[in-house]
């Protein structure tokens, strides 16, 4: 993870970089800073570079990174794949080293495509007099640009900042749909920037116009901006094969008779198929590595930083779903035993409720409330304990039953479940002074919500039990794990149930098609900035370029059946391989939004829309 910025202007001004924004780029990349100028000599442009980095393999290498051509390289990214990385290099010097032999677009553009792994970067090519940019195909790493009429510049940053009144132009995220580039010489002579754009497609797709600019808000551009095609037709090859759309005439009926609460048991008489089960373990293999790819490589620890406490690098955003339940699964096969995992559990505090009667879905609640005691009444108090029920929320309880599971499969393992409790006074404080700033420029209620959940949750600031003895604790992992995307990809959502009932299973397809397609400006860029603030990196493994090929490849039904009841329809596939892991309740745990176990959802006001703006994010 890194903080990367640009800013390129083709007048006489020169940009300045606002504070703010330097402090966030700051914040993101904590061990080394560092700025490059470029103007040459006959051409009216000015670039301005800053990079900050975040060290997380092979050594430690300040960016910007400059050749003795002339060339400039920022990166903010992870090769796990595609170009050859040894286990002491940086991954950032070695793109640079392929880039600077480049001698056209084309080389430029594959090496860019055979990338697995997520990345923006900023590229200078000197004798060209060229500025590319971009993201990766999924957008799994944030770049915004900014452009100013008046100075004629563009500004590219990893992150922003909110300024209430600004006369410059707002914030936006660069599209992920392609990778940019920028004649500096041409447009200084034009007096305008003019972006070509070279777009991804699969290989057996024919290039439509329609798909260059779909993302793209050209209204919103500054008046001293244009976007064109690039004059050659050429393109970055998507790294995922396009997804299956095979609808067949009919389906097996089931022959399963479920009730409406499914149990693990239920999940046994799917995998008696060979075949489902060849399928399962295919799935596994390939998440597994997912899993591998980004935690073998984990920070090196430096005498500044060792202590006498075994200290986690690796963290899991942790629910105790499916998603997050599986990932921690994983990571035990590959995470040394004698390490600690952090998993990093955040709840809300409740409102006092009025005293009401019990029903059967409450006493059911209270249940499995006491079957897994809160760690830290095992250890308070009842005065202390009884505040504390203002964090039982749902995704604590549910964290509390998974860390149990966790621990019979693993009880050698220690597993440091951090129960993170975060008061309304300190959302509000925290969201004016931060999280505001990360989130922008995007701005719903659903934004906001994720956003500050996420936020407080990758801090990693809160209680663990540690030595039979609850204390403070924080996270220092580097690396923090999260499930997003098993959703999109497997009918996890209440919107694809809808969508399957309206349409069948040909609108289900393309729900779930549209869904890859539009992750990256709903859901990537905000949690990047987000996680990153606090100087670690979002790793996704469900995003990995194989696992999503894999599962892209299967037909739809196979991945979920949605005629089966919550809990075990959706997201089938991903059920019966949490079973053959060993999990047993969290297996067909239904599924619930994070701002909904969390309770962030409920603490200020209940009566807003997802998708409507979001006053609170505007108050800075």
């Amino acid at each position: 993870m890194c903080g990367i910025c640009c800013v390129v202007n083709i007048s006489n001004l020169q940009s300045a970089l606002d504070n703010a924004v330097l402090g966030n780029l700051k914040k993101r990349g904590p061990n080394c800073s560092q700025e490059v100028t470029k103007a040459v000599a006959g051409f009216n442009y000015h670039c301005f570079f800053s990079g900050h980095v975040l060290h997380m393999r092979g050594l430690l290498t300040p960016q910007p990174l400059e050749d003795e051509k002339g060339n400039v390289f920022l990166w903010n990214g992870e090769v796990f794949g595609g170009l050859k990385v040894g286990s002491e290099e940086n991954d950032a010097q070695v793109v640079f080293d392929h880039l600077s032999k480049c001698t056209s677009e084309s080389e430029i553009l594959s090496i860019f495509s055979a990338i697995q792994g997520p990345w923006a970067f900023i590229y200078f090519q000197a004798d060209s007099h060229c500025l590319w940019f971009g993201r990766d195909f999924f957008g799994r790493r944030s770049l915004l640009w900014q452009f100013d009429d008046e100075e004629k510049s563009i500004m590219l940053t990893s992150v922003g900042a909110l300024v209430i009144g600004t006369e410059r132009g707002q914030w936006q995220e660069v599209p992920a749909s392609a990778v940019y580039k920028i004649d500096l010489k041409a447009c200084s002579l034009l007096d305008s920037l003019v972006l070509m754009t070279y777009p991804w497609k699969y290989p057996s797709s024919k290039l439509q116009k329609s798909d260059l600019t779909h993302e793209l808000r050209l209204e919103q551009f500054s008046s001293c901006v244009s976007l064109t095609m690039n004059a050659s037709g050429l393109f970055l090859t998507a790294p995922v094969v396009p997804l299956n759309i095979a609808i067949p005439a009919c389906l097996p009926e089931s022959k399963q008779t479920l009730c409406t609460q499914p149990s693990f048991e239920d999940l046994q008489p799917f995998l008696q198929s060979d075949k489902r089960k060849k399928v399962v373990h295919q799935l596994l293999d390939v998440l597994s590595e997912a899993v591998r790819r980004r935690i073998q490589y984990p920070p090196s620890k430096t005498v500044a930083t060792c202590t006498s406490v075994n200290k986690a690098n690796v963290a899991i955003l942790f629910s105790g779903g499916i998603d997050s339940m599986i990932l921690a699964t994983l990571a035990d096969r590959h995470i040394p035993v004698e390490h600690p995992i952090d998993l990093l559990n955040v709840a809300f505090q409740l409102k006092k409720p009025k005293k009401k009667v019990l029903t059967k879905n409450t006493k059911n609640c209270k249940t499995v409330f006491n079957a897994h005691p809160c760690q830290e009444e095992a250890k308070l108090g009842s005065t202390e304990a009884g505040d504390l029920e203002c964090f039982n929320v749902p995704d604590r309880i549910t964290g509390r039953a998974g860390l149990q599971e966790l621990q019979d499969i693993n009880p050698t393992r220690t597993w440091n479940f951090v129960e993170i409790n975060v008061t309304l006074d300190e959302l509000q404080e925290m969201r004016q002074k931060t999280i505001s700033h990360l989130v922008y420029p995007l701005e719903t209620v659903l934004d906001d919500s994720i956003g500050c959940a996420v936020w407080f949750a990758s801090r990693g600031t809160g209680a663990a039990l540690l030595n039979n003895e609850m204390k403070e604790y924080t996270s220092t992992a580097k690396v923090v794990l999260t499930g997003i995307g098993a959703d999109e990809q497997l009918a996890g959502y209440s919107r694809h149930r809808v969508r399957y009932k309206m349409s069948g299973l040909e609108g289900l397809v393309n729900e779930l098609g549209m869904e890859l397609g539009r992750i990256s400006s709903r859901n990537l860029g905000r949690d990047d900035r987000i996680i990153g603030d606090h100087g670690k990196e979002a790793r996704f493994p469900f995003l990995d370029e194989e696992v999503v090929s894999f599962l892209s490849s299967l037909p739809v039904w196979e991945k979920a059946d949605l005629t089966l009841p919550r809990g075990l329809g959706e997201k089938l596939l991903l059920r019966l391989a949490a079973r053959e892991l060993g999990l047993t309740a969290s297996a067909v745990l239904p599924k619930r939004a994070m701002q909904f176990g969390s309770r962030i959802a409920k603490m200020e006001n209940g009566n807003e829309k997802a998708s409507d703006k979001c006053n609170r994010l505007q108050r800075v």
